[in-house]
């Protein structure tokens, strides 16, 4: 059975990777990685190096970064992607092509493969975000797609209603889950040799994306996250580079020269899947908009200041502070924390069979699909 995987993102990567070992480890199934999107960046760590360095075969590369953060930029880079794809998919006969999540990158690939009839199988549809641009690229994935794997029996009733059938929609929780209970994280000290920062200072772990619906208010929420920043000399700062959308490359460069201000707060590229888990299970809390606040932070479990509206929709367990981008709220939110009691245990997106459960799917429905 012949799988293409689309990967755009170091963070779609970092979830795929339960799936993609378990798939390699099959003979049943001929694997390919098609790497495109911010994968082919220098500037965003050229994080395809890490596909190969895990022993996976990058069949494809599609170099398609924006030139820049405009709206423009986002949608000639669309349109690029769509091009590019439209002259590979005709060399390859995938049986399925598995894509994840709602990037604009990703949508393009898999509008680029419609007219082929090749058959999608969706992983993290149903799922919502009113503050990003990418919540109409995730349904609009959904409604392309043959097969979806959603993470809760909310998001699968949602994928119900998207595109008006039940058929072939499956509740199988959590690829990051798979990661957390069977990936052996890194030890404070294998973390310190490896990134040179010290976990055992408290420390925030930050990662702050643009919001895409309202562009606009970028410049006034980055000014206020870090009038907030500028306020918490006790902790270490440490800052994940936003992704490639409108207005991303302000934020990063706000967010660098704040780092450059102040020796109390590091910038990361790109941690890696075991890095940047194994930060998350020692900070004392994250702050910021992006879904792993949502989904991976909900297994240890650890406090979330979720800032904004990019994650609006999305399911909220009792570790999420929803909090507006405001100085003084952000600051009221940590001290919150402060005094917060230790979370409960938090069981809200499977055990950590995903992997599993999606290889035993692809089989059953391989007869239908050759």
């Amino acid at each position: 059975m012949k799988i293409g995987v689309l990967t755009s993102s170091r963070a779609d990567y970092s979830i795929y990777y339960p799936l993609l070992t378990a798939l390699a480890d099959d003979s049943l199934f001929d694997l390919g990685v098609i790497a495109f999107g911010t994968h082919l960046s220098a500037r965003h760590g050229h994080t395809v190096d890490q596909i190969v360095a895990n022993g996976f075969s990058v069949t494809h590369r599609i170099d398609a970064v924006p030139a820049g953060d405009t709206p423009a930029d986002i949608s000639h880079t669309m349109g690029s992607v769509m091009q590019a794809f439209s002259g590979l998919w005709p060399t390859e006969s995938y049986d399925l092509v598995l894509c994840l999540g709602d990037r604009f990158e990703m949508f393009a690939a898999v509008a680029s493969a419609v007219p082929f009839n090749i058959p999608i199988a969706h992983i993290h549809g149903g799922e919502t975000t009113l503050g990003a641009i990418d919540n109409a690229f995730r349904h609009a994935i959904t409604v392309m797609s043959t097969y979806h794997f959603t993470t809760t029996d909310a998001y699968k009733a949602r994928v119900f209603e998207l595109t008006g059938s039940a058929e072939n929609v499956y509740n199988v929780g959590a690829l990051s889950i798979d990661n957390l209970r069977h990936l052996t994280l890194l030890t404070k000290v294998e973390f310190f040799g490896k990134f040179a920062i010290d976990l055992d200072h408290p420390s925030i772990l930050i990662t702050f994306h643009p919001e895409t619906v309202s562009f606009e208010k970028n410049k006034a929420h980055v000014a206020e996250l870090i009038g907030a920043l500028d306020q918490l000399p006790d902790y270490q700062l440490i800052i994940t580079m936003p992704n490639a959308d409108t207005m991303g490359n302000y934020v990063r460069e706000q967010l660098l020269a704040f780092i450059d201000r102040h020796p109390n707060a590091v910038g990361i590229e790109s941690f890696g899947t075991i890095g940047y888990l194994s930060c998350m299970k020692y900070c004392r809390f994250m702050l910021g908009n992006t879904s792993s606040g949502f989904v991976e932070a909900s297994f240890f479990p650890k406090y979330v200041i979720n800032l904004g509206s990019r994650q609006e929709g999305r399911l909220l367990t009792p570790n999420i502070i929803n909090c507006p981008v405001q100085t003084d709220r952000i600051l009221e939110a940590v001290q919150r924390i402060e005094t917060a009691e230790a979370l409960a245990p938090i069981d809200a997106y499977g055990n950590g069979t995903t992997a599993q459960q999606i290889v035993s799917i692809l089989k059953q429905v391989r007869g239908r699909l050759q």
